[in-house]
């Protein structure tokens, strides 16, 4: 999967962002840059949720309306949704209408503050388990590593919902745990000098 295409510009990127065209924009300006703000982390985590057994294409162009259905995924608002919102929230069609999955939002949503109550941010717990890189695999070789399967064990015990290791190999990919842009792709350099920067949360 490590391979790259021409884009529009005559620069190399990775192949998948080639897809559709609203890939291209993600890809250029979001995907495997780190993060440290815990509501993106959150709505991350959500969003990737969300995907399991759908495409991300579906996922992204729904992503404005997923913020406005769950407050910008501000978390300590989620966590105050009762089920009369779970009903209209299932009616709504411009986002993905599963009670298990919008629910678990609302579930996590009350996760994430405990977390920060226990550990003082989102982004200081899942940054402990970014990987070495030299335990990794070539570039997109793999959809779960040693890490995700240990970050996704841990989010379940604190009673997490839909966060398997691929699902959190998904998320660490995207906020720049793993800088897995494909070799020749004229951002993975970008993605290696963002997070060489970047100062992890203590």
């Amino acid at each position: 999967m490590n391979e790259t295409f021409e884009g529009p510009d005559g620069k190399s990127r990775c192949r998948w962002c080639d897809a559709v065209p609203e890939f291209l924009d993600y890809h250029d300006q979001e995907w495997g840059y780190p993060v440290s703000d815990d509501i993106r982390l959150f709505e991350k985590l959500c969003l990737e949720s969300f995907q399991s057994g759908l495409s991300w294409r579906t996922i992204l162009a729904k992503r404005e309306s997923f913020r406005a259905a769950f407050s910008g995924f501000d978390f300590h608002k989620v966590a105050q949704f009762d089920e009369a919102t779970v009903k209209r929230l299932l009616q709504d069609s411009s986002i993905v209408r599963h009670r298990g999955k919008i629910e678990a939002v609302i579930n996590n949503a009350k996760r994430a503050i405990e977390m920060v109550k226990k550990e003082g941010s989102i982004a200081s717990f899942v940054w402990r388990y970014e990987p070495d890189p030299s335990s990794l695999g070539p570039p997109q070789s793999q959809s779960t590593s040693d890490t995700s399967v240990a970050l996704s064990k841990e989010l379940k015990k604190r009673g997490w919902k839909f966060v398997g290791p691929t699902t959190v190999y998904a998320f660490m990919q995207a906020m720049g745990l793993i800088n897995d842009h494909a070799e020749g792709c004229v951002f993975r350099e970008k993605a290696e000098t963002l997070r060489s920067e970047f100062e992890r949360p203590a």
